[in-house]
């Protein structure tokens, strides 16, 4: 599976009523950290049939990003249940992004 774009008008039905942890990559397209992180979080969804992923475009989604209190990008949050249950920020290799699932 890919990962999902998330809006607003999707947010409540792709993450807050997901029937698995959903692991959301607060991006912009002229982040370089962001950049290299995209890659990575692209190939979890793959990999990973257990979880959603999904990305959420701060520049086209800002009432999310500051729902979620984004300051700095990459933000990597991971929701269980409605909740959140583990966030990051900055570029992180594979093996931490997974651990933070």
């Amino acid at each position: 599976m890919s990962a999902v774009t998330i809006t607003n008008g999707n947010f409540q039905t792709e993450v807050m009523h997901a029937d698995k942890p959903v692991l959301l990559d607060f991006w912009a397209p002229w982040c370089g950290p962001c950049r290299m992180v995209s890659p990575v979080v692209e190939e979890i969804a793959a990999e990973r049939p257990d979880i959603k992923v999904g990305k959420v475009n701060v520049d086209e989604q800002p009432a999310l990003a500051a729902q979620f209190g984004v300051m700095s990008i990459p933000m990597l949050v991971v929701i269980k249940n409605g909740q959140i249950v583990n966030q990051a920020v900055g570029a992180r290799p594979k093996n931490a992004i997974l651990n933070l699932l």
